[in-house]
């Protein structure tokens, strides 16, 4: 389970997201598997993505948590019809990263 994420690491990455432009779109498909096995693979690259609704802006509501919950990832935000999913990368992921440099 995720540890709940501080005002200061919601205010950061809201700033943070500010900044990015939507890299993926929910379409026709929904929350489809491979839509979030998509998004799972972005977080592991990325640990914030931001996400558009281009098809299903009424559900957006109920979707985005959903999202979150299938993911493993925090919402930190849904304005509009874009949301942003954060989710640390694995402690071994960071490790290997450093042993790189």
């Amino acid at each position: 389970m995720l540890e709940p994420l501080t005002n200061f690491q919601i205010r950061k990455f809201k700033a943070a997201a500010q900044l990015m432009e939507p890299t993926l779109k929910i379409g026709k498909a929904g929350l489809s598997d491979g839509f979030v096995r998509t998004v799972a693979d972005e977080l592991d690259r990325h640990e914030l993505v931001k996400i558009k609704f281009a098809e299903f802006k009424e559900e957006k509501k109920t979707l985005a948590p959903l999202l979150a919950e299938k993911t493993s990832s925090h919402l930190v935000m849904r304005v509009g019809n874009v949301m942003v999913l954060h989710r640390p990368k694995p402690a071994t992921a960071e490790l290997a990263e450093s042993a790189a440099d």
